[in-house]
């Protein structure tokens, strides 16, 4: 069984959706530290011009040592409303908005929320029903690991009954390849080629604008987005 972790992440891109689809079981990491100016709270859409942030904004004073699961919205302000005019703006001329378009007026537009976990593994939850994707998922808190760094993983592989570990490309940097081979677990590292696809606003005169929240290549492509995505 392949294994593949990574903390829950607000309007993940391409190539979160794909270390998912290519695993039998994925966990969240709910039970790490959150870290700050990350994509856990934020990710960018098109514009005319670009690109921009839509930033959850969180309560972090005071609590720099809080794990994932545990970080609450800052509410004070109204980022619900922003962010849902903001994807109306951007993608209200895709040829799929319609199709996706109700789903973010009730989590944007009606639904409040608390916890930012809850807030992103919702939308996760969502989009890989979108995508066709039906991998197990599990969460980091409730699998009661102890240790740290690449023993965590292998730990996590363990109770999970895993003998494949699916890691991104910068588990190249920190990971241990010897303690893998020693749990005889197979390390494995994503290839993820971004894939290219017609995108609002990118006409001949605009540059096709890469690393994108998932929900541009959906507003864009629809029901061929599953293909596309998995081409990369």
């Amino acid at each position: 069984m392949r294994v593949s972790v990574h903390q829950p992440q607000y309007l993940p891109w391409l190539g979160y959706f794909d270390k998912i689809a290519r695993s039998d079981c994925f966990v969240f990491l709910d039970d790490v530290q959150y870290k700050h100016r990350e994509f856990q709270n934020r990710n960018k859409i098109r514009t005319k011009e670009g690109w921009i942030w839509l930033t959850v904004p969180v309560i972090t004073k005071g609590l720099r040592d809080q794990k994932i699961k545990d970080v609450l919205i800052d509410n004070e302000t109204d980022w619900q409303s922003r962010h849902l005019n903001s994807i109306k703006s951007c993608y209200g001329k895709s040829k799929y908005f319609d199709r996706y378009a109700g789903f973010f007026e009730d989590v944007l537009g009606k639904r409040q929320w608390e916890r930012l976990i809850d807030l992103n593994v919702f939308i996760t939850g969502y989009i890989m029903n979108e995508l066709g994707i039906e991998t197990l998922i599990h969460f980091e808190s409730q699998l009661g690991t102890t240790k740290t760094s690449t023993a965590r993983i292998i730990e996590i592989c363990k109770k999970l009954n895993a003998d494949i570990y699916l890691s991104g490309s910068g588990g190249k940097v920190y990971l241990e390849q010897e303690q893998f081979e020693q749990a005889l677990i197979r390390l494995e590292y994503q290839e993820f080629v971004h894939p290219r696809y017609q995108q609002v606003f990118g006409g001949k005169k605009q540059e096709f604008v890469p690393c994108l929240s998932i929900i541009d290549l959906l507003f864009n492509e629809g029901p061929e987005s599953r293909k596309i995505l998995l081409r990369g």
